[in-house]
């Protein structure tokens, strides 16, 4: 008998093929059996059965860039991300991992981590004690009590500290790196799935230096690397920093896949450029190419949007209005000496270059519309609208960053080169960063936004082929075991959603991280089910209570994926 028998639904696999209707049958968190319905389905009964006419059955999603290592000491279920279908996510990216550590690192480490990912340290201080040292230690305080599959990668930031104490803006000595290298082997060992650093100028410690990453020479990423040959199922993940990539990262991170004989993905492709640099930036998979190695770019599949608290405030004239309690705020705004007053605050502001960010047609009010959209709308200009709407209520603000192609703004035209990129094969859909940078940005939401509006209402993709790019394609490149596709033997990783309705909702601010933190959430939009290894994990946009995530470990749960450059 099954456990679980999900009957009639349009099954899209995960591998690119179209979609069939037909029945997908559970048993013991595996999938054991599939079949089309116009021949029967599945003739096994079930102890619990899921009438999916009308729904759209996927593999669950991979999101391969997560910044979850310390959500997931208090909130098993890394919420808000299994509301949106994902099931697996992979965290200790970009070199910032919270293990190994060992007591004098501690709240170095936290620092650094409130800083680079922007986690508010208050909550960190809040949240449950960092006690452990060994990466084993760390995995074992999350083995299950996860609501999702997840896998961390060991940071070199956090191994440097470990390893060089106060001396971690110097260059490392030959036993540094070899003790390094030694506790990067340990981690392997214990289950980390990689190696993960970085060179990005922007990412500073919490003393606002250099994170520890930034001052290692080519010798010491190369023998990190050749550290990670040695274990199955491993992989590297590297920020080479922002804008274009200069020659010498370009080939360092060539030399990292041929020295780890392994993939290296890197993050973010676009970025914050101002200006397109994603066509240079990808000549880094082609160098790799020519040289027998394998490098990838993650993309966000969508623009960036930032929360823009202080972007009234910091306007001449406007703060001492804004901050006004809400009474009095809306008796000035009344008054039209105040108006004029923060209106030309404003003039003032844009002929100073300081509001040269606030195109209307890229800030958006919580409800998704843009204020020059609204200010169509009500047949006045912009200001107004702020004056009007914005700031009697004290509504939060939401600049748009048109990824990729920022000239071109959210043209239809935009959209269209945008999606050119994202189905190019040196690139791979992720970047969501969640977990980090919480009060600006919620990107954890990401596959609603890439079904409902990149495949149903831009035809960006096929629904089959968003489907693979979230889920067989990290799989592949990670070598997740038997995960990212529909089939008999592989997990029962699953999404249930409704393709006509499936979207994301607005992000919206929540006081729930431990100290009572605020950070963006969004939810999801016709996600019927969302299951791991069999168990309904969110139903109908609610979290139960199971807890049947895997703790992913290298070698165990991965298979080893190599390079065309050493075989």
């Amino acid at each position: 008998m099954l456990d679980l028998l999900i009957r009639g639904a349009r099954i899209v696999d995960g591998t690119g093929a179209s979609a069939t209707t037909g029945d997908v049958g559970v048993r013991d968190g595996r999938i054991v059996a599939t079949a089309a319905s116009q021949k029967g389905g599945v003739g096994e009964s079930a102890h619990r059965t899921i009438d999916a006419d009308g729904l759209v059955l996927a593999p669950g999603v991979i999101d391969v860039h997560t910044h979850y290592d310390v959500q997931a000491l208090w909130d098993p279920g890394l919420t808000p991300s299994p509301l949106h279908g994902v099931t697996t996510v992979i965290g200790g990216n970009c070199g910032f991992s919270i293990a190994p550590l060992v007591p004098d690192a501690v709240d170095y480490v936290m620092q650094m981590m409130a800083r680079v990912e922007g986690m508010p340290i208050d909550s960190l201080e809040a949240g449950p004690e960092w006690t452990w040292q060994s990466f084993g230690e760390w995995l074992g305080r999350l083995d299950g009590r996860l609501a999702v599959n997840a896998g961390f990668h060991a940071g070199h930031s956090t191994m440097r500290r470990v390893v060089m104490g106060d001396a971690v803006h110097e260059a490392a000595t030959p036993d540094q790196i070899e003790a390094m290298v030694a506790l990067l082997h340990e981690s392997l060992q214990a289950g980390a799935l990689g190696l993960s650093s970085s060179l990005g100028d922007a990412h500073t410690d919490g003393d606002g230096a250099p994170v520890p990453s930034r001052s290692a020479r080519p010798d010491e990423f190369l023998a990190l690397a050749r550290a990670v040959r040695d274990h199955a199922g491993t992989s590297l993940e590297f920020i080479p920093g922002m804008g274009e990539i200069s020659d010498d990262r370009i080939a360092l991170m060539t030399d990292m896949s041929l020295a780890a004989d392994r993939p290296l993905n890197w993050n973010l492709l676009g970025s914050a450029s101002p200006t397109p640099v994603y066509e240079q930036q990808l000549t880094s998979a082609d160098h790799a190419a020519a040289h027998g190695a394998h490098v990838v770019a993650l993309a966000l599949p969508d623009v960036m949007r930032l929360r823009s608290s202080r972007m009234l405030t910091s306007m001449p004239g406007w703060g001492e209005v804004v901050s006004l309690p809400d009474a009095e705020r809306r008796t000035a705004l009344a008054d039209p000496a105040v108006r004029d007053r923060l209106r030309a605050g404003l003039d003032a502001a844009r002929e100073r270059g300081v509001a040269g960010m606030m195109q209307w047609d890229l800030v958006e009010l919580p409800d998704g519309r843009t204020v020059a959209s609204v200010a169509a709308e009500r047949g006045t200009d912009p200001v107004d609208v702020l004056l009007d709407v914005v700031v009697p209520d004290a509504l939060p603000l939401t600049t748009i960053f048109p990824s990729l192609v920022p000239p071109m703004g959210m043209t239809d035209e935009s959209w269209e080169v945008r999606g050119e990129v994202w189905r190019d094969e040196r690139v791979v859909l992720g970047g969501s960063d969640a977990g980090a940078h919480v009060d600006i940005m919620c990107h954890a939401n990401y596959p609603s936004v890439v079904l409902g509006e990149l495949v149903r209402r831009r035809n960006l993709f096929t629904l089959e082929e968003g489907v693979r790019q979230m889920t067989g394609v990290p799989a592949a490149l990670f070598g997740l075991r038997d995960r990212g596709v529909i089939a008999e033997g592989a997990h029962a990783d699953l999404m249930l959603f409704d393709a006509d309705t499936v979207a994301s909702e607005p992000a919206e601010e929540r006081h729930d991280l431990p100290g009572g933190a605020l950070r963006l959430y969004a939810g999801a939009i016709g996600v019927e089910q969302v299951i791991v290894g069999g168990e309904t994990i969110v139903e109908r946009g609610v979290l139960t209570d199971a807890v049947p995530g895997t703790l992913l470990r290298s070698g165990v749960d991965t298979d080893t994926v190599t390079v065309p450059g050493n075989h």
